[in-house]
């Protein structure tokens, strides 16, 4: 559930409220926003959340502990709807001006933002899948996440509103895409979002249509089976054809495997659009023409950078980071490859040459695995940062293995790695070479005592 709190002037909506009159109020009222390439308009959403979580123990048999949640956002960004790729894509260019993200859950405190190098995104939608990447250079997967949890205006705002000319008083259902906008619902399993055009106002001497949004949707996302009860006002200005502003109040359920009511968030989305009458410069045709805008295997790679453990590296979308053990970190593909990665001080960084022969026991007497080939260890960067490589092909029990290894060593410190991936899964292995390739140590690792 997408949820906010903005800064509105308690005036202007009062007058809104309180003069519902005029010539259009009783005739039929077109309410659509014209999203075509190049329509592009200025946001701001703020959200704010509060509520409780349960969370699993590790006790088997004890109940889930409650624990508190409260999370503000804010997110400012002006939007260009590009031309799409293909029929199922909707697609723009961002860029972001302010970004705020904060989230404590019990005691834990989370934040988020997204580096300036990168405050320039594309952002795509296709069927319910959206995704983020920037033509500047590689995002983090919290990046990631600021962005993925916002709303997206080309598919939003066209839900929203109605099919056809409606009259004040008249209803309609909100499209599956709105809904999804509004929920972060992965699969809707019941309800849905009705929307209803209360009548127009004169404001500043502009007309703006009001309308109220409600309805209850149960469903699973991320966070998994839950039930969601909206309830919302937005404002369609007449004279811009643009939807202006939305603020939705929600209640979120996390529901347990029995339908019980395992946790209740509570919160608020709002969020203000405005045309843009002169494009930024950022966002200018000129910008963008030497840019590549459609995701390519380069421009869509993550960045993994955790100063405390001293160690960077990029990484295509389909791994996940996984598990960080003391001077360990593991990452893993969805189609069984997994890398492990070691961080080492520099007198403790073994050479390619013994590194092969500790692996080649390991793998003889402890996993009784017959090895079937053998690349030898080969230099793949040199100083002031030595990159070697090598690799086995074997078969341990009924599996047939190709296992990958390299070792980087620098003066601050250095990185073995050790990949294990399906001896039939080809494409795995430039993927784990590029990633290989990129790694780099951030700090001097020091001897733990």
């Amino acid at each position: 559930m997408h949820t906010a709190l903005i800064r509105r002037v308690a005036a202007t909506t009062l007058l809104l409220l309180a003069s519902p009159g005029g010539p259009l109020a009783a005739q039929e009222i077109a309410l659509a926003e014209p999203f075509k390439p190049g329509h592009t308009s200025r946001v701001e959403v703020q959200v704010k959340l509060t509520g409780k979580l349960a969370l699993p123990t590790a006790e088997k048999g004890k109940p889930p502990q409650l624990v508190s949640v409260v999370g503000t956002s804010k997110l400012t960004y002006e939007e260009r709807l590009l031309q799409p790729d293909d029929a199922t894509l909707l697609k723009t260019v961002r860029a972001y001006r302010e970004v705020e993200f904060e989230r404590t859950v019990g005691d834990a405190k989370q934040d988020a933002g997204i580096r300036p190098s990168v405050r320039r995104m594309v952002v795509i939608r296709s069927g319910e899948r959206k995704a983020p990447f920037s033509p500047d250079g590689p995002l983090t997967w919290g990046e990631i996440d600021v962005i993925r949890t916002d709303v997206f205006n080309p598919a939003l705002v066209p839900g929203l509103l109605p099919p056809k000319p409606v009259k004040p008083g008249q209803s309609w259902k909100a499209a599956a895409a709105a809904v999804a906008e509004l929920t972060d619902m992965e699969k809707v399993e019941e309800g849905g979002v009705a929307v209803e055009f209360v009548g127009v106002a004169k404001v500043n001497g502009r007309s703006l249509a009001r309308l109220k949004l409600s309805g209850t949707v149960r469903g699973v996302n991320e966070d998994g089976p839950n039930r969601q009860k909206l309830d919302g006002t937005a404002y369609f200005d007449l004279d811009a054809n643009i939807l202006t502003y939305l603020s939705v109040r929600g209640t979120h359920e996390l529901l347990d495997g029995k339908g019980q009511t395992a946790g209740v968030v509570e919160g608020q989305f709002t969020m203000t659009r405005s045309p843009v009458a002169k494009m930024p410069p950022d966002l200018s045709d000129a910008a963008l023409r030497d840019l590549e805008l459609k995701p390519t295997p380069e421009n869509t790679l993550l960045l993994y950078d955790n100063a405390d453990l001293g160690i960077r590296f990029l990484y295509p979308r389909g791994w996940r980071v996984g598990a960080v053990q003391g001077n360990q970190l593991t990452l893993d593909h969805a189609r069984g490859g997994g890398l492990l990665f070691t961080v080492e001080p520099p007198a403790k960084v073994p050479s390619a040459d013994d590194y092969l022969k500790e692996t080649l026991g390991v793998l003889r007497e402890k996993q009784k695995a017959t090895i079937t080939a053998t690349d030898k260890p080969a230099r793949v960067r040199a100083e002031p940062v030595q990159l070697d490589r090598f690799a086995l092909d074997a078969t341990i029990g009924p599996n047939k293995l190709r296992l990958e290894y390299a070792v980087l060593k620098q003066s601050d410190g250095g990185v073995t790695a050790a990949a294990t991936l399906p001896a039939d899964d080809a494409e795995l292995r430039p993927e784990v070479a590029r990633i290989v390739r990129s790694l780099s140590v951030t700090k001097r690792i020091e001897e733990k005592k």
